[in-house]
């Protein structure tokens, strides 16, 4: 079964692929809580475990979401998080001009609502060393393919005491250097980059992962492994 398709956005082809058949079919994934009850509750929770192990390697972060809308709200959520994380005292946060434009129309929604003022720019020319910055975002890659090295913006940033949030596209991050590793706090993007189907047209699954010092104010719900101590 090809998990792939046509989206107007990406326009991505299938890159995952099930020769053996639905997923959901897997006896691996559909399991037996009692004899009376059969569900496949617990092969999902498995799935959405080993859903943030591959992101947190893929992003270099600490700890990831599972998950979100998409990627615009994931960024726009990064941008709350980055609020708040100020004391909702910085009330200015800095957008990367070749951000996807999708992504940019759903942080000046929310931005407005939060009485955020959006400052859109070249990174390489931003000004957010006044303290007014509570953080900036930036595309990685960016809309047109290009991408840059934002280790100096990221440095600038965290001088000024704000955050870098990074719209990361994951599947380009197999190749490329995780975003963590070059000082961003926030990583977002969407999953569809690795083929997974719209859904009856859609929204995709968004990730959001962080560092586990904004544990309590990331988004969404974390799935995680518990362990009994005798």
């Amino acid at each position: 079964m090809d998990l792939g398709c046509f989206d107007e956005a990406f326009g991505l082809v299938a890159v995952l692929r099930c020769d053996d058949g639905d997923i959901v079919d897997d006896q691996r994934v559909k399991r037996l809580r009692n004899r009376d009850e059969i569900e496949i509750a617990q092969g999902r929770l498995e799935a959405l475990l080993n859903w943030q192990t591959m992101v947190c390697e893929l992003t270099g972060m600490e700890v990831t979401n599972a998950s979100l809308l998409d990627e615009g709200t994931a960024a726009a959520e990064a941008m709350s998080l980055c609020y708040s994380a100020s004391g909702q005292k910085k009330q200015r946060f800095f957008v990367a001009e070749d951000c996807h434009p999708q992504t940019i129309a759903v942080v000046e929604t929310r931005a407005s609502g939060l009485g955020i003022e959006l400052v859109i720019g070249k990174p390489s020319n931003a000004t957010v060393t006044d303290g007014t910055f509570c953080g900036g975002l930036v595309q990685y890659p960016c809309t047109s393919g290009k991408i840059h090295d934002y280790k100096d913006f990221a440095t600038t940033l965290h001088a000024a005491g704000a955050l870098l949030v990074v719209a990361a596209d994951p599947l380009a991050l197999c190749l490329l250097t995780p975003p963590g590793q070059w000082g961003a706090d926030v990583v977002v993007g969407c999953a569809q980059r690795f083929g997974v189907p719209m859904g009856f047209g859609g929204p995709h699954a968004a990730y959001f992962a962080t560092k586990s010092e904004h544990v309590r104010r990331m988004p969404g719900r974390l799935i995680g492994m518990s362990r009994d101590t005798a």
